[in-house]
């Protein structure tokens, strides 16, 4: 059994990764923004007592020294999942780049200094700090591996708030490596870089209209508002929650994984296939639904010139990725 720190537990991805540490022997300290917070979490893993599952209040993970308080924990491994996602912001730098970068150089700090038994950390990344928004979309040939690097600026960040977030990701990952460069740390660094996230939600929402950003479109199909047609394919690459949380924990668990970044993606998907599993396995939701000549959601025309290669994902990790018609099935009954 290994202590495991998760960072932002009431997270979506943060949510799964607790489970999967518990189901596989760990123990867990996340951290919140509140006593709330951490009750919202103690009730979905009831039964689980205080040594297997404890709670550190950071209320503001940009904040100065806002993670030195962890030396008390015992931990021995750490997954730095919290980061904002999401698209409405009015200042890219202080809503999502600031917390992005401040939040994973404090966390690796106070690691560094107060927690001298760690020895693996894990750090949630994205394939939006692997891929170029500008080429990717022109057509041009590009397979896509861990040796690519998004080249977003902050004017690119300013320009536009999905460039933002993908930028927030790109530059918090460099924060990363640059820290275990200059600091020398006694623990290894392991970046995961899923694309778009999909799955069933770990905890209850109150409302439809407050999911997290990944289910957003599915949950605004479910509340009809779609009806006109779904929105064309943006990112075509996707990964089911359960197999991001996966990767994550054999991150700590696997030598070979130390000191490494990691693509994680179980392949294509596009909103024309999320239409069709919602129609052939929910027909309580057609009425719901555009109808078939105006069903929209066309597969991404990149898919022409858009590859990738999980090899080290597929070796390293060995997950038997969950199939897309699974994830939005799952996804789907997680909601209604």
């Amino acid at each position: 059994m290994t202590r495991v720190l998760v960072t932002g537990g009431t997270g979506f991805v943060a949510g799964h990764v607790i489970d999967v540490l518990l189901k596989r022997g760990h123990s867990v300290v996340t951290t919140v923004r509140s006593e709330q917070k951490a009750q919202s979490i103690r009730n979905e893993f009831q039964g689980v007592g205080e040594e297997k599952l404890d709670f550190a209040i950071v209320p503001d993970i940009a904040a100065k020294d806002a993670f030195q308080g962890l030396g008390a924990y015992g931990l021995e491994a750490a997954i730095h999942v919290a980061s904002p996602f999401h698209y409405n912001i009015t200042d890219a730098k202080k809503d999502l780049i600031d917390p992005a970068v401040l939040g994973t150089t404090s966390v690796l700090d106070a690691l560094h200094k107060t927690c001298p038994t760690v020895r693996r950390v894990a750090l949630t990344s994205s394939f939006a700090a692997i891929l170029d928004p500008k080429l990717s979309f022109t057509g041009a040939k590009k397979t896509y591996t861990e040796a690519d690097w998004s080249p977003l600026t902050m004017e690119d960040a300013y320009s536009n708030p999905g460039l933002a977030y993908a930028a927030s990701k790109a530059f918090a990952e460099k924060a990363a490596w640059d820290f275990m460069a200059d600091k020398k740390p006694d623990f290894s660094l392991t970046t995961i870089c899923p694309p778009m996230v999909y799955g069933p939600v770990k905890y209850p929402v109150k409302s439809l209209d407050s999911v997290n950003t990944s289910n957003q479109l599915l949950a605004d199909i479910i509340n009809g508002k779609h009806k006109s047609g779904l929105p064309p394919t943006q990112l075509p690459l996707f990964v089911d929650v359960r197999d991001a949380a996966l990767a994550h924990v054999k991150a700590v668990e696997t030598e070979e994984a130390a000191d490494k970044r990691i693509f994680v993606t179980a392949g294509y998907y596009s909103n024309q296939e999320l239409y069709e599993i919602l129609y052939e396995n929910f027909p309580d939701l057609r009425d719901r639904l555009p109808d078939e000549a105006n069903k929209g959601g066309d597969p991404n025309p990149a898919l022409d010139s858009f590859g990738y290669d999980t090899t080290r994902a597929n070796t390293i990790l060995g997950i038997d990725w969950i199939p897309y018609k699974k994830t939005v099935i799952d996804s789907a009954k997680s909601l209604l």
